[in-house]
């Protein structure tokens, strides 16, 4: 019990008090032994309900180690009038776009979005015959008026796929020549 207490009040005792975020969370820092090396061990304190969104950037990084020392309060000063400029310039970016709109809206002008929208490609592809492994050329199902057997056109692409010369495959099992097309 002694030995139990005396880790508790270890933790507790030898422990730094490194900042305080605008929210109240209180941010600690303690250097210990382990596996033989000296370790800093940092931890965040919340005011309040345990939300990990009420950290501030700044912080987080302190605790994850990508800072090695802690922000101090003329900073974090700093950064939140500088997140307030940037909202503010958000805010008044918004109000100008929408008066551009607007007014362009009232003169009846359409407004491109950017983005273009492409050709449509199936009715362009359809005007042209495909050629097969000859040069024979068929006609699409469009010029046909669409009668062609789907089943036929799948056994014409099978029977071409069987009597390619090309050897395919890899590795230490694979042989040319050896395969036989599935019956």
């Amino acid at each position: 019990m002694r030995r139990l207490l005396g880790k508790i009040s270890g933790l507790f005792g030898n422990r730094t008090k490194v900042g305080v975020d605008k929210t109240g969370n209180k941010y600690f820092t303690r250097n210990e032994e382990v596996d033989g090396v000296m370790k800093e061990k940092r931890w965040v304190i919340f005011k309040g309900e345990e939300d990990p969104t009420t950290i501030p950037v700044e912080w987080i990084c302190w605790l994850n180690g990508q800072r090695k020392k802690a922000p101090t309060p003329e900073e974090m000063m700093e950064l939140e009038a500088r997140r307030e400029r940037v909202r503010q310039n958000v805010a008044l970016f918004k109000k100008e776009e929408q008066e551009r709109i607007a007014k362009e809206g009232s003169k009846g002008k359409r407004i491109s979005t950017g983005k273009a929208s492409g050709p449509d490609l199936k009715s362009f592809i359809q005007q042209f015959p495909v050629p097969s492994e000859g040069n024979d050329v068929e006609e699409s199902p469009s010029t046909t008026g669409g009668l062609r057997n789907p089943q036929e056109s799948l056994a014409e692409k099978t029977k071409d796929e069987y009597q390619s010369s090309e050897a395919t495959g890899s590795g230490a099992s694979f042989r040319p020549g050896t395969w036989q097309p599935p019956t």
